[in-house]
């Protein structure tokens, strides 16, 4: 047990609009002066809304150089806006997810995958593994 009584509090309150939810952890945790949604971004949270959504927690997919949605702008820039391009519903895991700038949110395959290039040598040695 601490001795140090704890200010935890949550950015957002749970009966916020999602809307407004994603304001707030764009302006309080990565330090934005706003929040920018693509129209597309505005249709789906409506949408989600409107299917009961409206409490659901949300998760914001962006960049990991930058506390900002820009790549570029790396560290904790100060002066901007995060633009929000699409807007996904997480069924299942019961959240929202905002997506920002050019962000992937399944990683990619290579071509030819690293498991094709296993194999056991005539001494019976794995091989291509590194």
């Amino acid at each position: 047990i601490t001795e140090v009584p704890s200010r935890f509090s949550y950015v957002y309150d749970d009966e916020d609009a999602p809307a407004e939810k994603l304001r707030k952890v764009a302006v309080r945790v990565y330090g934005a002066d706003g929040v920018s949604l693509s129209r597309q971004a505005e249709r789906e949270l409506a949408r989600l809304t409107a299917c009961g959504f409206a409490q659901a927690p949300v998760c914001i997919a962006k960049t990991q150089a930058s506390f900002s949605d820009d790549p570029s702008r790396l560290g904790a820039p100060t002066g901007w806006v995060l633009h929000v391009r699409e807007v996904r519903g997480a069924a299942g895991a019961g959240f929202i997810v905002a997506l920002t700038g050019d962000v992937m949110t399944m990683p990619g395959l290579p071509a030819r995958p690293a498991a094709t290039r296993i194999g056991l040598d005539a001494r019976g040695r794995i091989t291509g593994l590194f």
